[in-house]
């Protein structure tokens, strides 16, 4: 790649797994996941790079995890930034009352989903926890709400109660048996919140062309969405790669 596109390291570390892309926004040449838990092992698991790569990542998982990024790009001799949600970027306006507390992953999705395609669509994202977010067509993040993974709902149920021990089990519409009783409360749990927070944008006017699904736990959840449906697994990493071509970099 020339100097003037050089090939990005984009890094998303959330609370259960860290994410790692190398290549160009959308056009990625190697991904790979691990458990955050093994940040500290990120420079051997990358892929050789092209000289000129430019790194830059978001983290919701704390301060050892920043570190153990940091220092592995350190190690590989990349020159790394960090993104943070800010007032607006690339198009998108941060409605929050205070933008800087916007979740950094939540933030790259927005400008992802927005550059892709300019609408009314709600940003998903299905993980360790359940973030939707209102996009205008316009770029205004509207608002969003944030809730148990599916995954986290059953296992508070197995935490909070003394006999649900779900094993398995299979989401359908009536369900006659426990396991089943809870696959499928816990994704139509989190279905009914992508769902209502559509009808909430539909009553302002605003009807949704879209839900833009990503995360971990898509791939349970994606078929119980009643609306038009891009599944974008990549879709943080892309803004990643978007917003660190914005960035000023030292000559």
């Amino acid at each position: 790649m020339s100097a003037s596109h050089p090939s990005w390291l984009a890094i998303d570390a959330g609370n259960t797994r860290l994410k790692w892309a190398v290549g160009r926004p959308g056009h990625w040449q190697a991904t790979g996941a691990a458990e955050t838990g093994a940040a500290e092992s990120l420079a051997e698991a990358l892929p050789a790079m092209p000289a000129g790569t430019r790194a830059v990542f978001c983290c919701v998982a704390g301060e050892a995890t920043e570190r153990a990024i940091m220092q592995a790009c350190a190690r590989l001799g990349i020159p790394l930034q960090r993104v943070r949600a800010t007032g607006t970027q690339l198009g998108v306006t941060n409605g929050y009352r205070d933008p800087s507390q916007l979740g950094a992953d939540r933030w790259v999705a927005l400008v992802a989903a927005h550059r892709e395609q300019p609408s009314h669509q709600l940003v998903v994202n299905a993980g360790t926890a359940l973030t939707v977010d209102a996009l205008a067509a316009d770029g205004r993040f509207l608002g969003g709400v944030i809730a148990p993974g599916v995954q986290l709902m059953r296992e508070a149920l197995v935490g909070g109660t003394a006999k649900l021990r779900p094993a398995g089990g299979k989401v359908t519409p009536l369900p006659l048996c426990t396991d089943d009783a809870i696959a499928t409360g816990t994704s139509l749990a989190a279905a009914g919140a992508i769902d209502r927070m559509a009808r909430n944008l539909a009553e302002q006017g605003l009807a949704i062309s879209r839900v833009v699904l990503s995360g971990g736990g898509a791939d349970a959840l994606a078929e119980h969405i009643a609306h038009p449906l891009a599944r974008r697994p990549h879709l943080v990493l892309d803004g990643l790669g978007l917003i660190g071509e914005s960035l000023p970099w030292p000559a």
